[in-house]
This record gives structure tokens, C-alpha cells and sequence, in this order.
């Protein structure tokens, strides 16, 4: 494997920057490509294809099935810092600035925030915040729930009970 690498590993190469521009993507495509030739090896025909004829086969073949992936992958547009966003910038729904929706969370206890930060500006999953945390998964969730619950009954405290926390309902 090591002398196909070697020999092919420049044919290979070219055949996957010319596709993906990523270089880090495109050296996980290259390691892919080695592995599925390996693995390949058995059928290969001399009479139909030479060993460069056949691992360009492959290569183009894995390169344009990556594209085609990431064309199905939604595009992602990260979120701005804390910092960046206005404190007058309304919360939708919530006719409360940004600065007091984060003093009235800051009043929820400890571990909730801890959970609130991993799951709604960290973006972990449930799964993986009970994995982190030790926690069961059904506690995680129900801490969360319960959380969002009081984070909800604070904020309806602080407007005086008149503020719509639920942007799908009517006024």
C-alpha cells in the first residue's frame, strides 16, 4: 500500500483539488480513496484497466460523490458574537432588549444556565450534554424543559405579565 501511494498519490491528489477546494477536506477525501482502493484491490482486471487507469476511477468516482454531498448539506451561516449584536436588538416575540432577557436568564439557577449555554449557544444535542455531563438524557431534558419553563415565567414577572413569549400566538 505504501508503494501505491507513493506511485498513485500525486495522480490521486490532482484528481481531488481540482474538485475540492478545502485542503483539509481534500486530504480526508485522499486517505478515503487509499482505503477504498484497498479494499478495491481484488477487482482489478489488467485487461480492462490499468492500476492507474483504475485508482483515477476511483478517485474521480469518490470526488464527485463528495460534491454531490456537500450540495445536499444546508448552508450554514454562523452566528454573531454577543458583543456584536445591538443591546436595543429586540428578541422576537419577547418586546424585551437583549440586555434584560440575559439579566433575567442570569437569575435561573446555575446548572440551568450551564445547560442553556452547551445546548442553545453551543449547539450540543441532548445526547451529547448528557454524555458530557453524566447526566441520564431524560434529565437533561427535563432540566432543559423545566428551565425554559422558569426562564418564561421570569420573563413574564419582569414585563408584568403582559409580555407574549410565544411568537406563534396571536396578540
Amino acid at each position: 500500500m505504501k508503494q501505491c501511494i507513493e506511485v498513485h498519490g500525486p495522480l490521486v491528489w490532482g484528481i481531488v483539488r481540482r474538485r475540492v477546494k478545502d485542503h483539509f477536506a481534500a486530504e480526508d477525501l485522499v486517505q478515503e480513496i487509499f482505503t477504498e482502493v484497498w479494499k478495491s484491490s481484488g477487482r482489478h482486471d489488467a485487461a480492462i484497466a490499468s492500476e492507474a487507469g483504475f485508482i483515477s476511477m476511483i478517485a474521480r468516482r469518490r470526488a464527485i460523490d463528495w460534491l454531490r454531498r456537500q450540495q445536499r448539506l444546508p448552508e450554514m451561516e454562523g452566528l454573531p458574537e454577543k458583543s456584536e449584536i445591538a443591546a436595543e436588538a429586540a428578541v422576537p416575540g419577547v418586546a424585551m432588549d437583549r440586555d434584560s432577557l440575559w439579566a433575567a436568564l442570569q437569575r435561573l439557577p446555575d446548572e440551568t444556565r450551564r445547560l442553556f449555554v452547551l445546548h442553545f449557544e453551543k449547539g450540543m444535542t441532548h445526547a451529547e450534554i448528557a454524555d458530557l455531563t453524566g447526566q441520564p438524557l431524560g434529565s437533561v431534558k427535563t432540566r432543559l424543559r423545566r428551565g425554559l419553563i422558569e426562564a418564561r415565567a421570569l420573563l413574564q414577572r419582569d414585563s408584568g405579565g403582559g409580555m407574549n413569549l410565544n411568537p406563534d400566538s396571536t396578540p
